[in-house]
């Protein structure tokens, strides 16, 4: 199994990667390798599908990693044409030859998904005999469904399914996909290889865990995540037929019922040639990252990966001292390295001597360049230009904002003279309450933290400090009550609800499409409820101008939520 890291549109370069890895598994005589879904050209490739010149130059790049075929059969995703209709297929390339195309028959129209704005789905359920061993192959949403092509591939003989994904990453989702998995091998008696893509691709992030379950239930090997790499297992098919013989078929679906799924399709690749001589699988460990961990190699991946597939090789940051701005920082640091990593101090009137002691001590953690930029003089000036239509009210908000927005000026100043790319450092609980401001601390290239909630920064702001064994992120840091310090003594909780109880709230509201009646329920302070829902339903707007960022949830704002931005309706 390839579990490679392609970028979207690079024919090239991913057809390169590709042939590369052919070469390695033909290398150690492996008889079949497995690409991911969609590879040739990238995954999701979106609109790019609707431009003929695309999809005329994934299939002449197809040609190429098929002649690199020799001697070894592959399985690669890339974007078909037939009759005029599109689909995401899986090609089988047999020793220099297409043999065959699989066209991907469950297409996934929910969350980040929009398959069917694009593709066709497919009909037929190919059953390949390869080195003598029955083989089905399909893609990613296909194999979720108890009553799918994997169902009849195994009901006309298959002991084997090949499955290739894109499956973009959210926290806990390896837990669940494994036991459908598991499921899925034991429902067919059959070994089931489940090969995923790594990598980050604008908002998303996809975190490989490729596996392969024997026909048991058994793990019989795990990828890792956030890793390209190759995968090899031997298998014991004959402990198929032994178990199909021993105790049938766990299957209870009738085969007319079956039939209804997809035709079965029996194709004849290659007979078993007897045993073959190979040189031992390679030493390899798999280091099962924990919760926190997980989320945190995603936001490097995430971040890595947006950042050098868009061209750019150094990010600036804004350093407020705060949490939000510390934890993006050594984000970066890992991701790209402490070179391409500047950091900038932008004090203002109100700013604390703590702050500032802190943004310095951080940089030095992580040996990053720190800029000091004083806001006070702009600040004043701005101040003093609108004296006039401001005169008779009070300082408040309108005050507290200017001060974001010459922050944002400086780093997007940085920005165009350096080739700098800005990373915002908002997290998802001030983005779900809009406590930011536009064109302020919101300007920027890419925004790291957007989809983390406020109390898991501070998790992952102590997973940074135990992974290292010292303090990374300073301790004063991760104590001091959060403030935007934009007016004296401000605190976060003076506009917000304390953010242990908001971000439970926002996870019901957000992610869990609970009532504003099911919230209360739960036992949640009627007031923060009513609050936290208002400022969700008010901030669309602020949202929508928002950079993209690591998609780390079930639901994050942007692709997988999309609301109205003119919208009246109200539960309260």
């Amino acid at each position: 199994m390839a579990q490679i890291n392609p970028t979207v549109g690079d024919l090239e370069g991913n057809t390169a990667k590709i042939i590369g890895y052919i070469e390695q598994a033909r290398s150690l005589k492996a008889d079949l390798v497995a690409f991911t879904e969609l590879a040739v050209p990238g995954y999701p490739p979106e609109d790019l599908l609707f431009k003929p010149q695309f999809i005329r130059d994934n299939l002449r790049y197809l040609d190429k990693v098929v002649k690199a075929s020799r001697g070894i059969a592959v399985v690669v995703g890339f974007a078909d044409k037939k009759d005029g209709k599109l689909y995401n297929a899986a090609a089988l390339a047999n020793d220099g030859k297409l043999v065959h195309v699989y066209h991907k028959m469950f297409l996934p129209n929910y969350g980040v998904f929009d398959e069917k704005r694009y593709f066709e789905a497919g009909r037929e359920c190919p059953v390949y005999t390869i080195r003598g061993v029955e083989v089905g192959v399909n893609v990613c949403e296909d194999i979720w469904y108890e009553a799918g092509p994997a169902a009849v591939q195994c009901d006309a003989g298959a002991e084997l399914i090949v499955n290739i994904n894109g499956s973009p990453y959210h926290a806990g989702k390896s837990g669940y996909r494994y036991e459908m998995l598991a499921n899925r091998a034991v429902d067919n008696r059959a070994v089931v290889s489940y090969t995923n893509m790594v990598g980050g691709q604008d908002e998303l992030v996809f975190d490989g865990d490729s596996v392969v379950f024997g026909h048991d239930g058994s793990l019989l090997l795990r990828g890792n995540q956030f890793r390209e790499e190759l995968l090899f297992v031997d298998l014991d098919i004959d402990a198929v037929s032994r178990a199909r013989r021993d105790r049938g078929s766990a299957r209870q679906q009738a085969h007319e019922a079956l039939k209804e799924i997809g035709e079965p399709v029996r194709i004849h690749v290659s007979g078993y040639s007897g045993d073959v001589d190979r040189p031992p699988l390679p030493r390899r460990e798999t280091a099962k990252l924990g919760p926190v961990a997980e989320v945190y190699q995603a936001l490097v991946m995430g971040t890595r990966d947006y950042v050098t597939k868009s061209g750019f090789q150094k990010v600036v940051v804004g350093l407020s001292g705060g949490i939000d701005s510390s934890i993006t920082a050594v984000i970066a640091v890992d991701a790209l390295g402490k070179e391409n990593v500047v950091g900038v101090t932008m004090p203002s009137r109100y700013s604390s001597e703590g702050s500032v002691v802190d943004s310095r001590l951080l940089s030095d953690n992580l040996g990053i360049r720190l800029m000091t930029v004083p806001i006070e003089p702009a600040f004043g000036a701005y101040l003093g230009m609108l004296e006039e239509p401001f005169r008779g009210t009070e300082s408040g908000v309108a005050e507290e904002n200017l001060q974001a927005r010459v922050r944002g000026n400086i780093l997007m100043a940085l920005s165009n003279k350096f080739g700098w790319l800005v990373l915002t450092t908002g997290n998802k609980s001030e983005l779900a309450t809009g406590y930011s401001t536009m064109y302020g601390d919101m300007a920027g290239g890419f925004a790291v933290i957007k989809d983390v909630p406020k109390m898991l920064v501070y998790e992952l702001a102590r997973h940074v400090n135990e992974a290292q064994g010292k303090e990374v992120v300073p301790d004063s840091v991760i104590e001091k009550p959060p403030s935007a310090e934009l007016r004296p003594d401000q605190r976060d909780e003076d506009s917000l609800p304390p953010y242990e109880a908001l971000d439970a709230i926002l996870k019901a509201y957000v992610e869990e499409d609970k009532t504003y009646g099911e919230i209360l329920a739960l036992g949640y302070d009627e007031a923060a409820v009513q609050r936290a829902v208002r400022l969700v339903d008010g901030s669309e707007y602020k949202r929508r101008q928002s950079p993209p960022g690591v998609k780390i949830t079930p639901r994050n704002f942007g692709r997988d939520r999309r609301m109205p931005i003119v919208n009246r309706y109200r539960q309260y």
